[in-house]
């Protein structure tokens, strides 16, 4: 998907800011799943035994995830959604 994000970025002409915020949205999500995917590691060399405290920080994690997913989905409708609607003369 980033890859896609910023292949249409470059077609529609992005700015710098438009760009800066692209990017920083990219590596939010990122930066969010690497430190998932830590905590997922961290979790499993703790204790192979089934603990709810682990597994609400598992879960607070990957919808840290989400969240960030989500957060980027917008950024990129917006930004990318801006640039589309000034390509086709909307606004």
């Amino acid at each position: 998907m980033a890859a896609l994000v910023m292949l249409t970025g470059w077609v529609l002409g992005c700015g710098i800011v438009e760009w800066c915020l692209l990017t920083l949205a990219i590596a939010v999500v990122f930066a969010t799943e690497m430190l998932n995917t830590a905590i997922e590691h961290l979790a499993r060399a703790v204790t192979e035994k089934r603990n709810p405290f682990i597994a609400d920080a598992l879960d607070i994690a990957s919808a840290a995830v989400l969240l960030a997913s989500l957060g980027a989905a917008v950024v990129g409708s917006l930004v990318l959604g801006n640039r589309f609607g000034l390509l086709l003369g909307w606004w």
